[in-house]
């Protein structure tokens, strides 16, 4: 399996909380966020990794700790969203693997790692069905656990789950997700989200979620999803 993941945002709604760095770069407590999720990622047996950047993307070079993983760098960062991040690094999307995409921004505990490589259906997305009312980007499924409905616009009613901001994609899918991220930007679809190729999709296609309601994990959205995680390494003796 490989690994891809999205770093390239400026981070506007917590940058002036965080002297302006990229949030894959906040201390979280000995170390960076984006050093802790490489760590993790080679520590669960994925070994190649490719890190987008874009916002800042220097600063994240030169700072981070693991360089053995491969760099790809969106020009457009503030301009697109990580749809384009992820056709910069298409010559790493290899057909004849699995793919773990992950965004930048998100910190997860090793079990919900440990979770996702034990899935077997694909394409996945992780979702959290304890995140109603705080929900930023909703989901909404059944029992089945397949995608209907999904949105910032979505009413606490329809939301079943919050979007985690991760997946993983099997070797029969990956070529097909590929294909159809190219298309989309080749329609000047530039300001859609990686998980947009997907819903794309629906209903063609069954986009499958996993639940990881009960395990820790948050976003570095506003300056309390950062306060959240600290609480959580500290409490957890993680520091």
């Amino acid at each position: 399996m490989k690994a891809i993941i999205l770093a390239a945002g400026v981070g506007s709604r917590i940058s002036k909380h965080i002297n302006e760095k990229p949030k894959c770069m906040v201390d979280i407590g000995g170390t960076t966020l984006i050093d802790y999720t490489i760590s993790l990622l080679k520590e669960k047996g994925i070994k190649e990794i490719t890190l987008v950047l874009g916002y800042k993307a220097d600063y994240i070079k030169k700072n981070i700790k693991d360089k053995d993983i491969n760099i790809v760098y969106n020009p457009f960062f503030d301009i697109t969203n990580g749809i384009v991040s992820m056709w910069f690094a298409k010559e790493y999307i290899d057909e004849n693997e699995k793919l773990l995409i992950m965004s930048g921004d998100v910190y997860v505990v090793p079990e919900i790692i440990d979770e996702l490589l034990k899935v077997q259906k694909s394409p996945v997305l992780l979702t959290d069905s304890s995140r109603i009312l705080e929900a930023d980007f909703r989901f909404n499924f059944g029992e089945d656990k397949i995608l209907r409905k999904y949105g910032k616009d979505l009413t606490q009613d329809e939301t079943t789950g919050e979007c985690v901001g991760i997946g993983v994609l099997d070797v029969d899918f990956v070529k097909t997700y590929k294909e159809h991220m190219i298309e989309m930007i080749n329609s000047q679809k530039h300001g859609v989200w990686w998980e947009s190729v997907m819903y794309d999709m629906i209903p063609e296609k069954n986009i499958y979620l996993h639940d990881v309601k009960g395990m820790f994990w948050s976003e570095v959205d506003i300056i309390e999803d950062y306060h959240r995680i600290l609480q959580y390494r500290k409490g957890h003796n993680l520091f």
